[in-house]
């Protein structure tokens, strides 16, 4: 792999500017090379209006290109038959285009009232080649498609920030609203090689959301009891022109209110511990091949209620914070692995508890880590209990970190995701989790110039990232076989790089 990072921020009277490009290219550890070309371009430019008052845009452009030996089936590699690096399609991937152009402009007051103007154009075209299932469907042609999305976006928000006193008490009102829409071109295409053969899905999608919202926060006790209290109204419209088939078109719309409520009790300025709650009401929407396929039919938007109590306590450099937590879902987001799309699948709940701290062992030597630990996770009203799979239910990490000792800096970090259910009714049919530590060191070399290594996969472990289970045939004349499939994590790597700074601090 190789990387070029440039960036330059002129000195400037009444603005503050930055333009910064990068390239990149990557192979990979693949037997078909990952030929991930990688081009980006930022800039940005904000001009003091006056000491309260800035304006500013920002520009970026990027590209990409890459192929990827997908998710193999695991059986194929432990017998022999396929190399872990190994590969069945040599033509998946894909291709990226980009630009974001935003504008934002800010305005403060003496009290710490705020006001907030942001907007944004973007474009994107996006094509994605895969093949889940290889000759599952199709034993002359394969299995093979492409996904086609151009996209168009643009949205707006602006943002009221207003701290005073209320039944003198300190207060905080947060009021905003806000603007998103896109227009997107779907299409599906089997396809040999890269060359599409045919057109299965060509439709566009508009969809626009527009909301408001305000927020009140007021501290009671004489500061010990803190609350928020919050209410956001979305309102969605769909509109599909399915140029296939009609019967899929149409327009539809909804709205849903969300209510939050945050509350946090320290009970003496003593002890170092304080007691918090919060509820919050969210919404999510189908991507925009979800929307084409199911808007219509389906359920529009999913709603979710997430509960949270827990403590949070800091004393002597040492932090700690514990919560327990429980999800509920109106309708569970699904990956459908056979062929990579993401589906509404029903009333799903789950609850577990989450562990996180930090310690301050001397004044360049640190050490953070968290645990996150889901202890049930099922569709709701489902008899026999169906289990949400295809998702963890403990991940944990840890790291030291160095900070500018003798002018060294790096961190060991060690990250672990536990085995986990493919199958929402067969608890054996299992993920691998995993074990990785990671490794980087910086050291200044005079006031101009840094060193840089890192050795990804210290301990060089064999795991794999994304798996799934459904069916495949490898090839035209196999049998059809349920097995778990999976992409390979890349095996010990390391980089070395330096930096230049030629002007500046």
């Amino acid at each position: 792999s190789r990387r070029m990072f440039l960036a330059y921020s002129p000195r400037l009277k009444r603005a503050e500017s930055l333009i910064a490009y990068e390239k990149s290219y990557l192979d990979g550890p693949f037997i078909n090379p990952a030929r991930y070309k990688r081009d980006n371009l930022t800039g940005s430019y904000t001009y003091n209006l006056s000491a309260d008052q800035s304006l500013g845009v920002k520009l970026n452009l990027s590209r990409n290109d890459f192929f990827s030996s997908g998710q193999i089936p695991l059986d194929q590699v432990a017998s022999g038959q396929l190399e872990r690096f190994g590969f069945i399609d040599p033509n998946t991937g894909g291709r990226g285009r980009s630009g974001n152009l935003a504008a934002y402009y800010r305005k403060e007051w003496k009290d710490g009232s705020q006001l907030k103007f942001d907007g944004f154009l973007s474009r994107s075209l996006f094509d994605l080649y895969s093949n889940f299932t290889f000759f599952l469907d199709d034993q002359v042609n394969g299995d093979a498609f492409v996904q086609h999305d151009s996209r168009l976006q643009e949205g707006g928000n602006v943002q009221v920030i207003h701290p005073y006193r209320l039944f003198d008490r300190q207060a905080l009102l947060i009021a905003g609203g806000d603007i998103h829409a896109f227009q997107t071109n779907v299409r599906l295409a089997p396809s040999i090689g890269r060359g599409p053969i045919g057109v299965t899905t060509n439709a566009d999608a508009r969809v626009t959301n527009t909301a408001g919202y305000v927020q009140q926060g007021i501290d009671l006790l004489r500061g010990h009891l803190h609350v928020d209290l919050g209410l956001r109204y979305d309102y969605f419209r769909f509109n599909v022109d399915d140029k296939i088939r009609s019967e899929f078109s149409g327009t539809r719309s909804v709205g849903r209110l969300q209510p939050k409520v945050n509350i946090s009790y320290t009970p003496s300025d003593r002890i170092p511990a304080t007691l918090y709650f919060n509820y919050g009401h969210g919404i999510n929407s189908q991507n925009a091949r979800g929307v084409v396929r199911d808007a219509l039919t389906g359920p529009a938007i999913a709603t979710t209620d997430f509960y949270q109590v827990g403590t949070s306590h800091t004393f002597n450099g040492v932090s700690l914070s514990t919560a327990l937590f429980l999800i509920d879902h109106s309708d569970e987001q699904v990956y459908v692995p056979d062929d990579g799309s993401i589906e509404f699948a029903g009333p799903s709940r789950n609850y577990g508890y989450e562990v996180k701290s930090s310690v301050q062992i001397t004044r360049h030597l640190a050490f953070n880590g968290g645990v996150t630990r889901v202890m049930n996770a099922f569709f709701r009203g489902s008899f026999p209990r169906v289990y949400v799979d295809s998702s963890p239910h403990l991940v944990s990490n840890g790291g030291l970190t160095l900070e500018n000792f003798h002018g060294f800096s790096g961190s060991l970090l060690w990250r672990h995701v536990s085995n986990y259910r493919l199958d929402g009714e067969n608890a054996s049919i299992r993920a691998s989790g995993l074990d990785v530590v990671d490794f980087s060191v910086n050291k200044r070399i005079g006031r101009k110039v840094e060193l840089n290594m890192a050795i990804d996969n210290l301990f060089n472990k064999r795991y794999f990232e994304t798996q799934n289970f459904f069916e495949s045939r490898v090839r035209p004349d196999d049998l059809v076989v349920s097995r778990i499939h999976g992409t390979p994590g890349y095996p010990i790597g390391l980089t070395i790089g330096l930096t230049f700074r030629l002007s500046g601090k």
